[in-house]
């Protein structure tokens, strides 16, 4: 039997700041525009965490059930160890995706948005089907593609729409910002388990460009998460640059992932570019509430 303590780490805290960040930075742009809803934007925060807790119960059971965390590197996964029944970690991820969608309809029922189902299931079926399935996507190099869309594109400007019933310029800028972000954490994280993910026939986008592609790709999201934010400043207020506070934390993610290190050394990058996520959701929080 799993312990409190190996649940709470299964569930992947560490990864928390990339639900929290698009709720936030939507939520900034929707207090910037006048139409900031607590009560909707709380409940968008539920779901953008259950779905993240879920999606990393669902990967330590689908990868777990494979094999392919047999030479995992990270931290601990409760299948893989064998410190959890394999049906009771899923059955923990069903649970959470259930959290996810209790609380988005209680969205669509505030909003009356019923076409919000529609994106509330495909959210969590791209959450299961990630590592989960016959062909997950995951192991078909998609991954940081369906994260782009639904911790970046959906999570940000869905958290500005049921506020405002609308989205705006400067909401794009937003998601592109958050969601290059969140790609970062992935890639760094596949590229902390690339030679493990390639020996277990795992085909990431960190296998398929090979470890100096993937740094570039990493470096890459980074310049595009500035732009975004530069976005942001352009379609709405300069004090939305307040988001470039980000570079604090990226400082040693850079010069980590440039310099080479691997492996478990990686780990730190997963945590300081989760972290800058969240700097700068935060940073264009503050912004444009001084702004408004």
């Amino acid at each position: 039997m799993a312990t409190l303590a190996e649940w709470v780490e299964g569930a992947r805290p560490r990864t928390l700041p990339a639900a929290l960040a698009p709720v936030l930075a939507g939520s900034a742009v929707a207090w910037f525009e006048g139409g900031f809803a607590p009560l909707l934007a709380g409940l968008a925060l539920v779901v953008a965490l259950a779905l993240q807790v879920g999606v990393n119960y669902a990967n330590d059971y689908s990868d777990g059930i494979r094999g392919t965390d047999a030479a995992r590197v990270g931290p601990l996964r409760l299948v893989g160890s064998g410190v959890a029944v394999s049906t009771h970690v899923r059955a923990a991820a069903f649970s959470c995706f259930a959290v996810a969608a209790i609380a988005g309809f209680a969205v669509v029922l505030l909003t009356g948005h019923w076409w919000l189902l529609a994106v509330g299931a495909a959210a969590i079926a791209a959450a299961w089907y990630y590592t989960g399935g016959r062909k997950p996507y995951g192991y078909l190099g998609l991954g940081e593609l369906f994260v782009f869309i639904f911790f970046g594109l959906v999570a940000v400007t869905g958290t500005v729409y049921i506020q405002l019933g609308t989205v705006t310029r400067a909401t794009w800028w937003t998601a592109i910002a958050i969601g290059a972000l969140a790609c970062a954490i992935l890639v760094a994280n596949n590229l902390r388990d690339l030679e493990g993910d390639r020996a277990a026939g795992k085909l990431t986008l960190a296998t398929r460009l090979g470890d100096t592609g993937t740094r570039r790709f990493f470096l890459g999201l980074l310049g595009v998460a500035a732009l975004g934010v530069f976005g942001v400043a352009a379609t709405s207020s300069w004090w939305a640059l307040l988001g470039w506070f980000m570079i604090v934390a990226l400082i040693g993610p850079i010069r980590e992932v440039a310099r080479g290190v691997s492996g478990r050394d990686l780990i730190p990058v997963l945590k300081h570019t989760g972290l800058a996520e969240l700097a700068c959701a935060t940073g264009l929080f503050v912004g444009l509430l001084i702004a408004r």
